[in-house]
């Protein structure tokens, strides 16, 4: 049974979540402020966390930022607010989805069920035809193993920039446009998605090349899309 992590001061909200997320099979655990979130994510294991933005004591800003240090489950971010700067700042912070109150609880449990379908398939183990390695110079994905290393050296990625990378790095030269990038990755109809993509671009660049402003893999085709840079 897979487990996910409630966070919310608003004790009635959490306990919505906890009867729509049992009842489709999942153990919930409860947190009210986001330094009982971090505690608990140090001593359980958890398959994904959703938690709100606006908490007492550490708020679900920061706390994703600390448990982004050591630890890549999805996150799902709640807001009651729907400005688009909100949801940037939770995507920069290492979200993997953001829903804005007030929400459809089965809207929500869809996104657990997404999230954690993408993760699962991350964190797989070898596969049966054995490893597919792709290198364009010294960018290289193990995705048997799902490891990345630049010039030897492991990068640590959240499971949706894996994703995006690979799609590049396995169809290099090919500018994919932002519609198609998210339609791949989200397998959902791109709706002003602009914003979403390109936060995650950013992350992945910062992560991959050594100058991002000049990057040597990952570039952007102005009014295209982006691609993978092919090297022998």
């Amino acid at each position: 049974m897979e487990r996910i992590l409630v966070c919310d001061d608003d004790k009635e909200i959490v306990e919505a979540i906890d009867i729509y997320l049992e009842q489709e099979g999942f153990q919930v655990i409860k947190a009210y402020d986001g330094e009982e979130a971090v505690k608990i994510l140090k001593k359980e294991q958890v398959s994904l966390l959703i938690i709100d933005i606006m908490m007492p004591r550490l708020d679900g800003i920061r706390a994703t930022l600390k448990i982004r240090e050591e630890n890549n489950i999805p996150i799902i971010i709640l807001s009651a607010k729907s400005e688009d700067a909100d949801k940037i700042l939770g995507l920069n912070v290492g979200a993997d989805d953001y829903v804005t109150k007030p929400f459809n609880p089965l809207e929500l449990v869809a996104r657990v069920k997404s999230q954690l379908r993408r993760y699962t398939k991350l964190g797989s183990t070898l596969s049966e035809t054995g490893p597919e390695v792709y290198t364009t110079g010294g960018l290289s994905i193990n995705d048997a193993l799902k490891e990345v290393t630049v010039e030897g050296e492991p990068v640590k990625l959240t499971p949706l920039e894996y994703n995006i990378l690979l799609l590049l790095v396995k169809n290099q030269g090919r500018v994919f446009s932002i519609d198609q990038i998210y339609e791949n990755i989200w397998n959902e109809e791109a709706i002003g998605v602009d914003n979403t993509v390109a936060v995650h671009i950013r992350h992945i660049r910062e992560k991959i090349e050594i100058n991002p402003k000049e990057p040597r893999y990952l570039k952007v085709v102005w009014g295209v899309g982006y691609k993978i840079e092919k090297y022998s």
